[in-house]
């Protein structure tokens, strides 16, 4: 063969696996974007982008061949729009679920007379209190310690394999729809978290209750801060190792609602 036609060929090539990379990188950075623990203030856009790259080179070799280019038409902006809505969303669910933990967080707050102690929280972008980040921060270590991001990856490459790139949703109303079906289930999950510890502080109020009515002279309510905040932080130390199991359930509902979103 000549140079000068290989030479084509390898150009033609290159700029193929180029299309393919940046089509895959639509939907893995949208994800990575929205998604929690990575796709947060704490983690620079540049170093998002950086994995989003290095994800969609290493998984477009397995992926479905893109739509051949035709310039930019209505079908090309619409592929777009669809492979950022789709990642977008895919993110918005599993960031969900850490959501559950900040609400059991705020609940146990408010319990334990701690709902003024608000600090910034570089995971949330916003301020919440310090028992809502040790929640949120418990969600992400029980995420990567039973390996929640390689099960991300792989619903990822099988939301390609189930949806390709461009290709028009089926259903949009069915896939939007998991995202409430989902959040019906985090705020039980949350509030089945923080439950424990609410009741527990609420016997300790009512019994300070009873002893104020019963001895005023003694002045038990200046004890009832102090005790419902060191039986709050007992609790939670008792309790931080009877959470993996319904936060890994949780992890289940959110990736099999993934999973049902991609098709």
């Amino acid at each position: 063969m000549d140079p000068a036609t290989q030479m084509v060929i390898d150009g033609q090539q290159a700029f193929g696996m180029l299309g393919t990379v940046l089509w895959t990188m639509l939907r893995t950075g949208a994800m990575f974007m929205t998604m929690p623990l990575i796709g947060t203030g704490a983690v620079p856009r540049r170093i998002r982008a950086l994995l989003a790259a290095t994800l969609a080179l290493a998984i477009s070799p397995l992926l479905p061949p893109p739509p051949a280019g035709a310039g930019i038409d209505a079908a090309t902006v619409l592929g777009v729009a669809r492979e950022l809505g789709l990642g977008v969303m895919m993110g918005f669910v599993l960031r969900l679920i850490f959501e559950a933990g900040a609400l059991a967080g705020e609940l146990v707050s408010h319990s334990m007379g701690l709902a003024f102690a608000q600090m910034s929280d570089p995971l949330r972008g916003t301020s919440s209190g310090v028992v809502g980040q040790w929640f949120y921060l418990a969600f992400g270590l029980l995420f990567f310690a039973s390996d929640g991001h390689l099960a991300v990856f792989s619903l990822l490459v099988r939301s390609y394999q189930a949806l390709p790139i461009a290709a028009p949703w089926p259903d949009p109303v069915g896939m939007i729809g998991q995202i409430p079906d989902l959040f019906s289930v985090v705020l039980r999950c949350g509030l089945g978290l923080a439950l424990p510890v609410m009741v527990a502080i609420l016997a300790s109020n009512l019994s300070f209750g009873v002893l104020a009515r019963a001895a005023p002279a003694l002045h038990p309510m200046q004890l009832g801060l102090p005790v419902s905040l060191l039986l709050g932080l007992f609790l939670l130390a008792a309790l931080a190792g009877q959470i993996a199991s319904p936060v890994l359930n949780l992890f289940n509902e959110a990736f099999g609602a993934v999973a049902r979103l991609s098709g």
